[in-house]
C-alpha cells in the first residue's frame, strides 16, 4: 500500500487520486489462469465483473506506469499472452462463477502499443520490445486478413452487428448506416498506428523498416483525404464524410490526431474548432463522446456524457500536435470535475455528466437491467497518468 501521497497536481485532486491507486490495489488478483501475473479486473463495481479488459486495462497499465512500474510491466504481458498464434486478441476476459470465457469473434482496439511507448518513456526499460515487435506484427496480420475494408482502410464489427467492437457501445455514427466493409475512422487510425509503430520498433531493433513505413504513409494519406471533411473541419467514417445528413460529431473523429495520422492544418482546427469549443466538446467536464450541439446528443453511455478515458486520449493527441495548452485546459478541467464529483458521492464512475449535474441523470443501457453508471470503475479512469500529463504541460 501506499505510505504517502505525492502525486502531481492541485491540493483538491489528491483525494480521488488517492482513492484510485487504494482501488487499483484492491482490484489487483493474484496469478491464476489465463494470466501468468496478479492480474487487475476492470474495476470492484464493474456490473459484469470480474473482467480483463484490453481497453481497460490498457488505461489502468498508464496509471500504473509512474506508480508502480513492475505492475504495469506484468499487465502488459498478462495482455499479450493471450493473444493467439493468429494475432486475434480477446476483447474482454470475464471471470464469473469460477469459469474464464471470452468471445473469439471480436478484439478491442490496439491500444496497447501506446502502453508499451509510455512505459518505455518512463522507466527506459526496452527489454520488452522485441517481445511487443512480434505480438505487433502478428496482430497487424490479424488485421489485415479480418478487418480489411472495401477499397481502403479497416472496419470495426460494430458496422457489421453492433456487437460494439470498437468499445463505443452503441456509438451514434451507426445509426441508419448501411452495413458493409466500409472503412471506420477510429479503426483506420488504429492500423496506421501499428504500422507507424512497427516502423519505429523495427527501427529500434536494426531491423528492416520500409515496409512499414510505406503502409503507414498510405494509410495516412487516405485518412488525410478521405477521412476529412474541409467544410466541419472533422474527421469521420467513409460513409459519413460527403453526405452531411450521416455525419455526427462523435470522438471517434479525433483518434487521426491521436495517433498523429493528421496533416497540422487539419489537427489545429479539429482542436481549437472542435475539442475548445465550449458548445461542441469542451464541457464542464470534457469531454462528451458526442459533441453538445450534435443532435443525437444524449445523457446515456456513450452517445453524450464524459469519459476520463477518451479526454486523456484527446489530450495526448493535442500534445502531438505541440498543443501542450489545450492538453492543459481539457485535463485540468476533466480532473477539476472529477474531484468535484468525488467529493460528493465518494467513487470513481464509470462515466460523468458533462455538465457536472447529478450521476443518477446519467442512463447506461435502458434496455438492460444495468442502466446506471457503474461506481469504482478503473478501466475508463486513467486518473493519475491524466496527472501527471498534466504536469508534463506546465
Amino acid at each position: 500500500m501506499r505510505n504517502e501521497t505525492n502525486f502531481p497536481g492541485k491540493q483538491t485532486w489528491q483525494p480521488v487520486l488517492d482513492y484510485t491507486e487504494e482501488l487499483h490495489q484492491k482490484c489487483t488478483h493474484e496469478a491464476s489462469s489465463p494470466f501468468i501475473y496478479p492480474w487487475e479486473e476492470i474495476g470492484s463495481g464493474y456490473c459484469y465483473g470480474p473482467a480483463f479488459g484490453h481497453w481497460d486495462i490498457i488505461h489502468e497499465t498508464m496509471d500504473a506506469i509512474h506508480t508502480r512500474p513492475l505492475h504495469a510491466r506484468q499487465q502488459l504481458l498478462n495482455n499479450l499472452h493471450n493473444l493467439s498464434c493468429d494475432g486475434f486478441l480477446p476483447g474482454v476476459i470475464y471471470l464469473t462463477n469460477n469459469e474464464v470465457r471470452w468471445g473469439t469473434d471480436q478484439t478491442h482496439p490496439p491500444v496497447w502499443i501506446a502502453a508499451v511507448d509510455r512505459y518505455m518513456e518512463v522507466t527506459k526499460d526496452e527489454s520488452l520490445l522485441e517481445q511487443c515487435f512480434e505480438a505487433l506484427q502478428r496482430q497487424v496480420g490479424w488485421f489485415e486478413r479480418e478487418r480489411k475494408a472495401d477499397g481502403e482502410g479497416y472496419f470495426y464489427t460494430d458496422i457489421l452487428n453492433h456487437k460494439w467492437e470498437s468499445g463505443v457501445d452503441d456509438g451514434i455514427r451507426f445509426n441508419d448506416t448501411s452495413m458493409g466493409k466500409f472503412a471506420c475512422v477510429d479503426a483506420t487510425s488504429h492500423v496506421y498506428s501499428m504500422y507507424r509503430t512497427l516502423e519505429r520498433w523495427a527501427d529500434k531493433l536494426g531491423y528492416s523498416s520500409s515496409q512499414y513505413r510505406s503502409r503507414a504513409d498510405e494509410l495516412q494519406q487516405f485518412i488525410q483525404t478521405k477521412l476529412f471533411d474541409e467544410e466541419s473541419g472533422f474527421f469521420y467514417d467513409v460513409w459519413a464524410v460527403d453526405s452531411p445528413e450521416k455525419r455526427h460529431l462523435c470522438f471517434e473523429g479525433i483518434w487521426p490526431l491521436v495517433v498523429g495520422a493528421a496533416s497540422p492544418a487539419q489537427a489545429q482546427r479539429v482542436i481549437d474548432e472542435h475539442l475548445l469549443n465550449p458548445n461542441k466538446f469542451f464541457t464542464n467536464h470534457p469531454m462528451p463522446t458526442v459533441a453538445i450541439d450534435d443532435p443525437g446528443f444524449e445523457l446515456r453511455m456513450w452517445r453524450g456524457p464524459s469519459w476520463n478515458s477518451m479526454t486523456y486520449w484527446a489530450a495526448r493527441g493535442c500534445m502531438n500536435y505541440n498543443r501542450d495548452d489545450a492538453a492543459k485546459l481539457i485535463l485540468e478541467k476533466a480532473l477539476d470535475a472529477t474531484a468535484e464529483q468525488f467529493e460528493r458521492t465518494g467513487t470513481i464512475w464509470e462515466f460523468y455528466h458533462p455538465f457536472l449535474g447529478e450521476q443518477t441523470e446519467l442512463a447506461r443501457k435502458p434496455y438492460t437491467e444495468f442502466n446506471q453508471p457503474c461506481k469504482d470503475y478503473l478501466g475508463h479512469n486513467p486518473l493519475i497518468t491524466m496527472a501527471y500529463l498534466w504536469m508534463e504541460c506546465q
